[in-house]
């Protein structure tokens, strides 16, 4: 049986660091996480000692791209920590979040019936997901736009997809340059919680996007609500069933006790493809996850 092996180098913290094989189509996988603890300088390393070792690498903890509407705006960490690799494919989770994850929203909406036109989501950051804004604004659902609070501690949620992206043409291209630690949660920092904004959780029936931004400001209580999110461990879980949360969705599966990050779940398809990453359309990944039996994990926590 044909072996891959598949590393995600993330800048967030080690001790969500995951290892786990598996078989699927016919090719034995051997996944890894690998967190630098927010140190960019370590996860660079890592990533040239890895290039040319393995099959498939990852960007985990930052992107190389936020997008808003049609525009794309490169984020400087995440390109430069790419600069380090020149012969391994590598994914950042972006063509996961374009074509798998809003097909999740009707895949929902079937199964459980929701998310329903009317329910409010707090969406974490819509720069990182727009086409899963874009599904649970079509859904019908009203869109309280996190970007703000959680990236720069601001309390001024958008309300409009189109409003937002106007503001992110003006704003997102200074922001960009900045360290990704001010912007986002790495390292140590995903271990902790720091209760804020606590009136835009309350206003929500869902919370979706990045977890790492949602985990950070829990509030004690999230009694009845649903979770639409992706990279979860088992702690996590355990964590938000504590706080009364009812439906939690991850977008990726469980693999031995948690889910991957789209970046984990998108280098998988990769490897699966075998073809060169230039001819990849991420059009191609629903149907090889349904064909490789990979689907959302849906769990009833209360």
């Amino acid at each position: 049986m044909e072996a891959k092996h598949v590393v995600s180098v993330s800048l967030g913290s080690s001790q969500r660091d995951h290892r786990v094989e598996m078989e699927l189509l016919g090719r034995h996988l051997l996944v890894e996480r690998r967190g630098a603890d927010g140190d960019p300088a370590r996860a660079a390393s890592w990533l040239r000692e890895l290039d040319g070792r393995v099959d498939v690498l990852a960007l985990g903890g930052v992107n190389l791209y936020l997008t808003a509407g049609r525009r794309r705006y490169p984020l400087k960490d995440g390109i430069r920590l790419a600069a380090a690799v020149r012969r391994t494919p590598l994914v950042d989770g972006s063509g996961i979040k374009a074509s798998w994850e809003r097909q999740i929203v009707p895949r929902l909406q079937k199964q459980l019936g929701w998310p329903r036109p009317g329910q409010t989501v707090l969406f974490s950051s819509v720069l990182d997901r727009w086409p899963l804004a874009e599904a649970l604004a079509a859904a019908g659902c009203r869109l309280l736009i996190g970007d703000a609070a959680f990236a720069l501690g601001l309390p001024l949620p958008f309300t409009s997809l189109r409003l937002f992206a106007l503001a992110a043409a003006a704003a997102a291209p200074l922001f960009c340059r900045l360290p990704i630690g001010l912007l986002y949660p790495t390292g140590r920092r995903q271990e902790q919680i720091r209760p804020r904004f606590q009136s835009l959780y309350r206003r929500a029936d869902i919370l979706a996007g990045d977890f790492h931004f949602l985990r950070r400001h829990l509030p004690p209580r999230l009694d009845g609500k649903c979770v639409l999110t992706s990279t979860v461990t088992a702690a996590d879980r355990r964590e938000l069933a504590a706080r009364g949360v009812r439906w939690l969705v991850t977008t990726a599966p469980e693999m031995a006790g948690r889910s991957f990050g789209a970046n984990v779940l998108e280098a998988v398809c990769v490897a699966l493809l075998d073809m060169a990453p230039a001819e990849i359309d991420p059009a191609l990944y629903p149907p090889l996850l349904q064909k490789a039996g990979l689907t959302p994990g849906i769990t009833r926590l209360n």
